[in-house]
């Protein structure tokens, strides 16, 4: 027997289901069916722009289950377009969610209980799950790897425990890209101690600052970018 294909989790309703070239009736086109998981992969992908293994946790399915969705997808709206066809959406295997519906869950760099203001070289990350009323209900501690930073995989180490956002002191834009990549979001310009960064983002108090790291302000590798940071 076949094996039976689970749900794929989607996260938006297509406003339009139907695609065409233009002065052409749709009766008289070939079709070509895009599934609802596969024009959310491509959201996903190439829309958010997020990793494959982000892309797969969105909708709860495998790493290669994923490559495979997405790669189907591509090919569907390739061939329509190229070869004018009508592309519709429609079907497939799916329960349909809000992005919200996801457990907050934030990661604050930290050092002795602070936010450590540098997110390279923090000694810890803080993770923190947040309930609905956005108060802390539990907390674990993730040792930064070696190398921490944008060059590191500590954004797929993250991801992977379902962190939300990354409530840091200072980052570079290259740390903010990976993270976003891996469905991450950033706020900067936290400090203090972690936990209270933590519940002041789910409060609403607390707001990206929008600064990027651009300079080492202590010195180190001789005044280097800390796109790292």
């Amino acid at each position: 027997m076949p094996r039976p294909v689970n749900e794929r989790r989607v996260g938006c309703q297509v406003p339009a289901r139907a695609f065409k070239p233009a002065g052409v009736p749709g009766r008289s086109l070939e079709e070509v069916v895009l599934s609802l998981d596969e024009a959310e992969a491509i959201r996903l992908a190439d829309l958010e722009g997020l990793y494959q293994e982000a892309a797969a946790m969105r909708m709860a399915v495998s790493r290669q289950t994923f490559g495979r969705i997405v790669e189907a997808a591509r090919r569907k709206v390739a061939d329509a377009i190229v070869n004018g066809k009508l592309l519709r959406i429609e079907g497939g295997e799916v329960v349909i969610h809000e992005e919200g519906e996801r457990q907050m869950k934030v990661a604050v760099p930290a050092r002795g209980g602070q936010v450590d203001e540098h997110f390279g070289h923090c000694e810890h990350f803080m993770v923190y799950s947040l309930d609905e009323g956005r108060k802390v209900v539990a907390e674990e501690r993730v040792d930064s790897p070696q190398g921490c930073g944008c060059k590191s995989d500590i954004a797929a180490i993250l991801s992977r425990m379902g962190v939300t956002h990354m409530v840091a002191g200072n980052m570079g834009e290259g740390a903010v890209h990976v993270m976003h990549a891996h469905g991450i979001e950033v706020v900067r310009g936290a400090s203090g101690v972690a936990r209270d960064a933590a519940e002041r983002f789910g409060a609403g108090t607390l707001e990206d600052s929008g600064d990027s790291c651009a300079g080492h302000a202590h010195g180190h590798h001789g005044g280097a970018d800390c796109d790292h940071r």
